[in-house]
C-alpha cells in the first residue's frame, strides 16, 4: 500500500513542482492527476496493484474527504447567505454545462465505437 501512496504523492508533487516552476494558474494536484492519467494511458490502462489498493481504500472512505468542505460552508454561512443568488446561478449553470459536455462526449465516444464495429 505504501508504494501506491508514493505513486499518488509522486504525481501530485510533480504537478506542484511544475506549477511553481512555470507559474501556472492550475492547481498542482490537478496537473498531477493529468500526469497520472497520461501514465495510465501509456501503460495501456493497466493499474499497478499497489495503486489499485490505495485507490480502493481512498474511494471507500471518500465521504470523510468532504468533512473539511462541509465545515468551511458552515464557517462561511453568513457570506453564502449574502451572496446566495451568485452561488445559486453558478451552481445551476455549472451543473447544466457539465451535463451538456458529458452528454456530448458520450455521444461522440459511442459514434466512434460504432464505427469500429462495436455494439
Amino acid at each position: 500500500m505504501l508504494a501506491g501512496l508514493l505513486i499518488l504523492l509522486g504525481f501530485q508533487l510533480a504537478g506542484e513542482l511544475l506549477v511553481v516552476a512555470l507559474g501556472l494558474s492550475v492547481p498542482g494536484p490537478v496537473l498531477g492527476m493529468l500526469f497520472l492519467v497520461i501514465y495510465l494511458m501509456l501503460n495501456r490502462g493497466v493499474v499497478p496493484e499497489s495503486l489499485r489498493t490505495v485507490a480502493d481504500a481512498l474511494l471507500s472512505n471518500l465521504a470523510l474527504l468532504f468533512v473539511p468542505a462541509g465545515v468551511g460552508v458552515m464557517v462561511h454561512l453568513d457570506l453564502i447567505g449574502r451572496q446566495w443568488l451568485v452561488f445559486g446561478v453558478t451552481l445551476v449553470l455549472s451543473t447544466a454545462i457539465t451535463m451538456g459536455v458529458t452528454g456530448w462526449v458520450l455521444v461522440r465516444l459511442m459514434r466512434r465505437l460504432e464505427k469500429k464495429g462495436g455494439r
